[in-house]
């Protein structure tokens, strides 16, 4: 079969028990309470390379799940992301026992500032050979903002707007401090870095300031690879000027495909070439030998799945409690300040507690594609061309068999139908994924900053 366009396939996990399929650490094959093992992840990590996946996308939250029922008592009792730990501590000794694997890290810019924070990433970078994303979150909890003393979130447009300052001074920090020559290692005229070539940069924005040298030198990308998951119109606008691969939640088709035809569109009339951006769906696959196995191995998980849990996370992420619905009783979809996407779906669709309950069977709520590895692949390239989607975040179940099974079963079937790779392509994490360069694209708001 002729070559086609490869599929970007990243595995969406997180530095804790339940991620998004919950109550599956009940299941006796289930390890995701091995988390706080470093051998846990550094076979997580070869098994990704082994299979050709392009990332580890870590997601993370810094608060809690204390919405459904007014507290945290489902979140704890279940690990509904609960307890949770720090995903960028994990990239390191991923990437020691990889060469090629990337790594999509989340970080919540409310807890940071740009100037500590570009240097954490530039070390990644360094230390990975150009290998880290960073996904950019605005945050959604208001339990995250009163634990670092706020009274709550600012609000959903504010969080965007203060996000963009964020970036224009990262932006000075990663693209502009430092020139690419800087860096001399001339033992003979003792220059280590020349003083002539690095420069401090100025910030004076609504939200943030900053004045000084960017504290590391020029890693291989200077950027990270720029991630963004956010669909709402305001989230769109800012996916238009910073991000190259955007995650969406579609539950079908022809949603995905108006999601990423409305993403490309916003990143042209934003002056951006929309191929320099990829859209990414979540997708939970549960694949077996047969048919038959694949079915029962779905019923074998559903039993230990929790429902309940799914609720729990799924009012975290609109704000609505839906502990004291009815079944059948509509769900009030009133304007929040959490995922707004996530309200507006909710409310275009008229969502009652019985149909999320049965939406949330497998504990999560994104499209699930069961059967033989033929039948996965078939799936997935359905998605890509009737979704227009550019590839995958494939959710985790019951860890490690999931990932396992799929690099046994799937990968080769995608391999077959020419969609997925048979080699890493050699270089930094943006130019695996856009066969490019290793920097930023000519047209993105990063390359035009001035110091």
């Amino acid at each position: 079969m002729a070559a086609r366009r490869e599929m970007v396939l990243n595995a969406f996990t997180m530095n804790c028990v339940g991620h998004i399929n919950h109550g599956l650490w009940t299941h006796p094959r289930d390890r995701s309470a091995d988390y706080t093992s470093l051998d846990h992840w550094t076979a997580l990590a070869r098994t990704l390379e082994r299979g050709l996946f392009d990332a580890a996308f870590i997601a993370d939250v810094s608060g809690v799940y204390d919405v459904y029922g007014g507290g945290i008592g489902v979140t704890a009792r279940e690990a509904v992301q609960l307890p949770v730990n720090e995903p960028t501590l994990l990239v390191p000794a991923m990437a020691a026992v990889t060469r090629h694997l990337g790594f999509g890290v989340t970080v919540n810019i409310a807890g940071e500032h740009p100037y500590t924070f570009a240097r954490r990433m530039a070390t990644l970078d360094h230390l990975t050979g150009g290998r880290v994303g960073w996904n950019i979150v605005t945050g959604y909890l208001d339990s995250a903002a009163r634990a670092v003393g706020r009274d709550g979130l600012d609000g959903h447009d504010t969080r965007y707007d203060r996000a963009d300052d964020c970036l224009d001074l990262l932006y000075k920090l990663w693209e502009d401090s430092w020139d690419d020559d800087a860096v001399r290692r001339d033992r003979t005229a003792r220059v280590y870095a020349d003083p002539a070539k690095i420069r401090a940069i100025h910030h004076e924005g609504p939200f943030f300031r900053s004045a000084g040298v960017a504290l590391s030198a020029p890693s291989p990308q200077r950027t990270p690879v720029l991630f963004q998951a956010g669909s709402s119109g305001r989230g769109q606008l800012f996916a238009a000027r910073h991000a190259e691969c955007v995650f969406i939640s579609a539950p079908d088709r022809a949603a995905a495909r108006r999601a990423a035809r409305g993403l490309r569109e916003a990143a042209a009339a934003a002056g951006r070439d929309p191929s320099g951006l990829k859209v990414i769906m979540g997708l939970t696959v549960v694949a077996g030998e047969t048919a038959s196995a694949a079915r029962d191995r779905l019923a074998d998980y559903v039993r230990h799945a929790s429902p309940e849990a799914g609720l729990a996370h799924f009012g975290a992420g609109s704000g609505i409690d839906l502990a004291p619905y009815g079944l059948d009783e509509p769900i009030s979809t009133a304007p929040s300040n959490a995922i707004r996407s996530t309200t507006e779906a909710a409310q275009r669709r008229g969502a009652t507690k019985r149909q999320l309950l049965a939406e949330l069977a497998l504990g999560g709520r994104y499209p699930l594609a069961v059967g033989t590895g033929a039948e996965v692949a078939a799936e997935m390239e359905g998605w890509m061309d009737e979704g227009e989607v550019d590839g995958f975040n494939l959710t985790r179940t019951v860890e490690p068999e999931c990932w396992e099974d799929f690099v046994a079963l799937v990968v080769p079937a995608l391999q077959e139908r020419g969609i997925h790779k048979t080699s890493y392509r050699e270089g930094t994490f943006r130019r695996k994924l856009f066969g490019r360069g290793d920097r930023l694209p000519a047209g993105h708001a990063g390359r035009r900053s001035g110091a």
